[in-house]
């Protein structure tokens, strides 16, 4: 088996490029140090990756504030319902992968593969996630928790679909972009005004998200390609894949400016609309702005920055739009209080 730094890019046409630098000076999943149960744990989910989507779960209560109160324990128990999910998500994945894993130079020293959990220990947690999660939505509302299920089968079936389909980064995004939708649906019960809000939004987090997964696979192309697993950089080639998370990270940014679009802060009779529209405008700027700098960091044939790219930008694009959400929802209030 190849080293991942032998790794080389086939396109579709035959042609192959140089050798990839792979990533380096960075541990993998931005991983806890120490011993504890607890410690394994976040570890074998990669806690700190929670940062990448559940900023967009707030995002969603918060546009769902400008016409329903919200409180604190409704944001908690968001919170709760999201990081179970996700919990369960990943853990699963880490079940469902762990052969593989061991394969894999890169992955081969996860929780599973080097023993440091066992496999009971992780079917365990990931039952009891799944648990907490279709708690919580219960406590939320009727439609979360019927809709419970469905969203946690969809992120569950995720960890199956590189054994058939190469589009496995959509389906993630998908996954991920159930967050703004279920912020949205925990604190209203029923479905956004207008009806396209959360259509858009979810797309943006689908497109957005299943970018960075590309780039983030684009370091085990070849691992794929040789062992049967499907991706995009696997079957399109490394710059290819490149160019189509390019194309995705656009479509995010203009569905993100199609969410602010209908600013369902203005639609509810708040005032100060232009400056709250300018506000989340800017945020989408600022959005656009750090995915250029994120594919920059990106080359064909050197992903040594490629760490920086996924983890470091892509955490902070979340916050920033969460922050550029936030401001403008109060700026909202101090012009109605006016």
């Amino acid at each position: 088996m190849a080293n991942v730094g032998d790794l080389v890019s086939t396109s579709v046409s035959g042609n192959v490029l140089p050798p990839i630098t792979p990533p380096t000076g960075a541990r993998d999943g931005q991983l806890f140090t120490g011993g504890s149960l607890l410690v394994r744990l976040a570890n074998f989910v990669k806690l700190p990756h929670t940062v990448f989507a559940m900023p967009f779960a707030l995002v969603g209560v918060i546009l769902a504030s400008a016409r329903h109160a919200i409180t604190l324990p409704t944001i908690g128990l968001v919170l709760l319902a999201f990081t179970a999910a996700r919990f369960a998500a990943m853990g699963f994945n880490r079940i469902v992968d762990r052969d593989v894993d061991a394969l894999n130079p890169r992955t081969a020293m996860r929780e599973l593969p080097r023993g440091a959990l066992s496999l009971r220990q992780a079917k365990t947690a990931v039952i009891v996630a799944s648990l907490v999660f279709i708690l919580a939505s219960y406590k939320l509302n009727a439609l979360c928790f019927w809709l419970s299920p469905i969203a946690l089968l969809w992120v569950l079936g995720y960890s199956y679909t590189k054994r058939f389909t190469r589009w496995s980064h959509l389906w993630l995004g998908l996954g991920l972009a159930i967050a703004p939708v279920g912020g949205y649906l925990a604190v209203t019960g029923m479905w956004s005004q207008p009806w396209w809000l959360l259509c858009v939004l979810a797309l943006a987090i689908m497109s957005w998200s299943g970018g960075f997964d590309i780039l983030y696979a684009l370091q085990d192309a070849e691992f794929d390609r040789r062992n049967g697993l499907y991706s995009i950089p696997s079957a399109i080639g490394v710059k290819s894949a490149i160019g189509l998370s390019r194309v995705l990270h656009v479509t995010a940014t203009v569905c993100l400016a199609l969410a602010v679009y209908a600013d369902p802060l203005r639609v509810a009779g708040y005032a100060s609309a232009p400056l709250v529209d300018g506000v989340l405008y800017a945020g989408v700027g600022v959005v656009g702005v750090m995915l250029v700098y994120e594919h920059r960091l990106v080359k064909a044939d050197d992903l040594s920055r490629l760490n920086a790219a996924f983890f470091t930008m892509n955490g902070i694009i979340s916050l920033l739009f969460l922050c550029a959400v936030l401001l403008a929802r109060l700026l909202a209030v101090v012009g109605t209080a006016k």
